[in-house]
Order: C-alpha cells, then sequence, then structure tokens
C-alpha cells in the first residue's frame, strides 16, 4: 500500500492542545475534514527523561498525523500507529498499523489509567505535601488550600508570515496562574504562552477542536498534542496548577481571531521571592557544610574539590532561578482537505482485534 494511499484510509489520532482550540460549539459535530497535523511536545526534568527513554524517534523529533473527523468519530494516523474516538459509544480504538491489530478501550477505563498516573506521580512527586497524598485523610489544623487566580491576555503583535502556504499573522496569548490577592512574584505560580500564527478563521478546523475539547470533556480533563493520557496526568500531577492555565484558555478561546496554524506553547513554574530566598539560603548553608569537611584531610579535600567542579559543571554553583520552563509544545497543520469517506474512520479491511 503506497503511503498515499494509507494516509488517505487510515488517519490516526493526535491529541491537538487546548490551547489552540475556539470555545466549544453547542452543537454536535457533523463535519467531514481531514488535516496533516505535525506535533511535538517535550518535558523537561525526570518526566522528559522518561518520554524520550520510551517514546522513541517520535517523541524526540516530533510526530506527523493526518486526523479524520466524520459524525461522532474521529480518526488518525502516524508511521506505526492510530487510534478511533467514538464519543457516542465512548470507546477508542488503538491500532498497530504493523501487526495490523487493534485494542478496545472504553473511556471509563482510561480515566482509571490516568487517576493511577495521577496518583502515583503524587507519591513519587520531588516535594510531596502530606495533606495532598490522601485526600481521605483531612488533617483538621491543615491550612486551607491555596485560592488562586488566573489573568488573561491577548497581544496582536501585527507580525505575518506565511506559515505551511497560510497567510498568517502573529498574537501571543498569556495565562498566569497566581495566589489570589498576590503578584506572581510574591506567592508563585505559573505561566503558560502561547506564540500563535493565525490564519484566517478555517470553519472545518473548528469542527476538529469541537471534537478535541468533547472527548477530552469527556475522558478526564485538558490535553496537549504529542503527549499521552498519562503523561498529562502525570504532568498536571506534578504541577496542579496547568489544569487551570488551560481551562482558562478553553474558556476564553472565542476571543482568539482566526485559526491556529502554528503554535508553540511553553509553560513555566514560578517560585516566590521567599522560595528564591529560602533556596538560595539552603545552599549556602550546604557550601559551607561541604567546606568544613573538606578541610578536615587532603584527601577529602580532593574529593571535595571534584564534588564542586561536577556541581560547577552542571549549574549547581549558579543562584536559584525563580522561573523555569517544564514544558513545550509545538503544533502546526499542514494541509485541510473536506473529502472524507465511512472507512476514513472506521477500522481498516483486515485488522484483528487484539485482546
Amino acid at each position: 500500500m503506497s503511503p498515499c494511499k494509507r494516509n488517505r484510509r487510515y488517519p490516526a489520532i493526535a491529541l491537538v492542545p487546548l490551547v489552540t482550540m475556539l470555545a466549544l460549539s453547542s452543537s454536535s459535530v457533523r463535519a467531514d475534514v481531514r488535516a496533516d497535523e505535525r506535533a511535538k511536545v517535550e518535558f523537561a526534568g525526570m518526566l522528559g527523561k522518561m518520554v524520550n527513554m520510551f517514546g522513541g524517534k517520535g517523541a524526540r523529533e516530533g510526530v506527523t498525523t493526518t486526523v479524520a473527523v466524520k459524525g461522532d468519530r474521529k480518526a488518525s494516523l502516524n508511521d506505526t500507529t492510530g487510534e478511533i474516538v467514538d464519543l457516542s459509544e465512548e470507546k477508542v480504538y488503538s491500532l498497530d498499523l504493523k501487526k495490523k491489530t487493534y485494542r478496545v478501550s472504553t473511556f471509563a477505563e482510561m480515566r482509571q489509567k490516568m487517576e493511577d498516573a495521577r496518583e502515583k506521580a503524587s507519591k513519587t512527586s520531588a516535594q510531596p505535601q502530606k495533606e495532598e497524598a490522601r485526600p481521605d485523610k483531612t488533617d483538621k489544623n491543615a491550612p486551607p488550600p491555596k485560592q488562586m487566580e488566573v489573568d488573561f491576555d491577548i497581544k496582536n503583535t501585527g507580525e505575518k508570515r506565511t506559515v505551511n502556504g497560510f497567510d498568517t499573522h502573529q498574537a501571543i496569548v498569556t495565562i498566569t496562574v497566581r495566589e489570589k490577592g498576590k503578584t506572581l512574584e510574591q506567592g508563585g505560580g505559573l505561566v503558560m504562552t502561547s506564540d500563535m500564527w493565525l490564519a484566517p478563521a478555517i470553519k472545518e478546523m473548528k469542527e476538529i477542536r469541537d471534537f478535541d475539547l468533547k472527548y477530552a470533556q469527556k475522558l478526564y480533563g485538558p490535553m496537549v498534542a504529542g503527549a499521552s493520557a498519562e503523561q498529562m496526568a502525570t504532568a498536571m500531577a506534578m504541577y496542579p496548577t496547568m489544569k487551570d492555565a488551560m481551562a482558562k484558555m478553553n474558556a476564553e478561546g472565542g476571543r482568539i481571531d482566526g485559526t491556529a496554524i502554528m503554535t508553540v506553547t511553553t509553560m513555566d513554574s514560578v517560585k516566590s521571592d521567599d522560595q528564591v530566598a529560602a533556596e538560595a539560603d539552603a545552599k549556602a548553608r550546604e557550601n559551607n557544610d561541604q567546606k568544613t569537611q573538606d578541610r578536615s584531610t587532603v584527601g577529602s579535600m580532593l574529593g571535595g574539590f571534584a564534588k564542586r567542579a561536577a556541581a560547577k559543571k552542571m549549574g549547581g554553583d549558579e543562584p536559584p532561578k525563580a522561573r523555569a520552563t517544564f514544558m513545550t509544545s509545538t503544533t502546526e497543520v499542514l494541509k485541510v482537505v473536506t473529502n472524507v469517506t465511512a472507512d476514513d474512520v472506521g477500522i481498516p479491511a483486515g485488522f484483528k482485534e487484539s485482546k
């Protein structure tokens, strides 16, 4: 089967990020549309290392998919895998293109997997909070949870560019999640920035976005292109305010004028001034303790010198930073067409279910 024919018949899923979606339409999804899209997501820290280790070439370089929507079904395909989402059945069909097999999962089963991933991430978080470890066991003396405020800002830069054959203009969307009554510097929080290149509104692409929104709402919550449901659950367990930021973009998305052809989104975790100062003090005490230990013997001095040299190479001597990027995603629309058949969103002929 030629690549063109294969892409025409068996498109696979690409979870387009909520950060580029318009507000959810009240009407049902009826449009027939197919689009070629490219997506890449990068996580920092241990989650990023795990994704790169097990995600293969696609996780490192991004994945190009063909996405098709017809009625209550959405199907997509990359070179090796595919998925078909059926909103009415509340089922996901996961395809293995090489083995010509598929597995069926219900939305309920997928929600449970995501919840398991979230709980696991919460327990293994670098700084677990005791009051958050077991929600069924409340501490009456524990302080009440922080109330958060979300700020939304759109800036049209006036810049224009041709992207993938589309005439586009640039808009930068900034969403800030911070503690209520405090500035970002005072209380810390999260900043999500989307650098968007927008073409005049493409009606058919809005239908894809509406489908993705319905799927996300039925399944669990916000998604990002290139990230699995489990990865999203882990990221939101590590950075709880991430969900607030994406929900704000969903609510305010109707203010974005046009269809996003290319979007680069970064999510930054921001520490408060007090947190930065506390980390600096802790690092200073650690360095002083290490210097005292190094003076005890010549051998320990050499060992301490090696440790400090290694730490300096890794940036260990640098002062704590208030802001760090923990996720970057890039999505592009390559092509849009409207001729879609029932076969485009159905199980390919000759595929067998794998139990």
